[in-house]
């Protein structure tokens, strides 16, 4: 039923069929398969030099940034692939970054492992 649900819903445009856009927050993968991706050695905290910027990535995915004194000052989505980390912001806005030697190169900072 759902599936023909998802058929009566496809677009045709130029012989071609689309799926519908859909609007508001892009639901996160729950599959097994996403939740081994999340599982890497790189969850945990990470901190600039001077303590300022500190991202938490969660093992679900999921991450916590903090800015200065306000804590939770960003929270939103990540995945990471090979040493390559893509964040979708809960509003909206996208960053990614890259881990090298064991260090978080993201925006024009530099984050490092708190152990």
């Amino acid at each position: 039923m759902v599936f023909a649900s998802f058929l009566a819903s496809l677009i045709l445009v130029n012989g071609t069929a689309l799926a519908p856009v859909r609007k508001g927050p892009v639901p996160m993968n729950t599959s097994s398969k996403s939740d081994a991706a999340q599982n890497h050695p790189y969850a945990g905290m990470w901190v600039t030099a001077d303590g300022r910027v500190r991202h938490e990535l969660l093992p679900n995915g999921r991450y916590d940034e903090a800015r200065g004194s306000r804590e939770s000052a960003y929270q939103g989505r990540y995945e990471v692939r090979g040493n390559h980390i893509d964040y979708w912001d809960d509003t909206g806005f996208t960053a990614d970054g890259t881990f090298v030697d064991g260090v978080l190169h993201h925006g024009g900072m530099i984050l490092y492992r708190r152990k």
